[in-house]
């Protein structure tokens, strides 16, 4: 779970994360972002460095409030391309952890937000900032392929 909220006043330049790890809302400067935050409590990292699994229900929390750019995977167990390209976006969220997150979304399990997508093949990759789609992938693209793709976008 990873919740981030600007602070009241839009100036004062903080935003509050909720650490991946153990739940502790952390008072951040926003300048900081990119450096890859530690918990002041486990001090493990704030932002998670592996695909999260969201649903219905943690969308908004996980997704739409984030302050960082979302892959958003939407994928199946049955899915032998779904599971090609999984190690590749392990090691992108991993790189990419205080730039970009990565998120999956079982289609099984989640018909509703698949819909929502227009999701009609799988894999899909969606690129999302503040909840609004800004680029799509369909495909079990190569690693290096993706990674062109978030770097045209300014992901990393």
């Amino acid at each position: 779970m990873n919740d981030v909220r600007a602070e009241a006043g839009a100036s004062s330049g903080f935003v509050h994360a909720t650490c991946a790890g153990c739940g502790q809302v952390n008072r951040l400067p926003a300048r900081r972002l990119a450096d890859d935050p530690t918990c002041g409590r486990c001090k493990q990292k704030v932002f998670p460095h592996r695909p999260v699994e969201v649903t219905g229900a943690t969308w908004a929390r996980e997704v739409d409030t984030s302050p960082l750019p979302v892959l958003a995977d939407f994928w199946a167990p049955w899915c032998g391309p779904c599971h090609a390209v999984a190690p590749a976006l392990e090691r992108i969220a991993g790189r990419r952890a205080s730039r970009l997150k990565v998120v999956k979304v079982n289609i099984d399990e989640n018909p509703d937000l698949a819909a929502r997508f227009g999701v009609r093949s799988i894999p899909t990759m969606v690129v999302l900032r503040r909840g609004r789609e800004v680029d799509r992938m369909v495909g079990a693209l190569p690693a290096d392929e993706i990674d062109r793709r978030l770097a045209r976008l300014g992901d990393g």
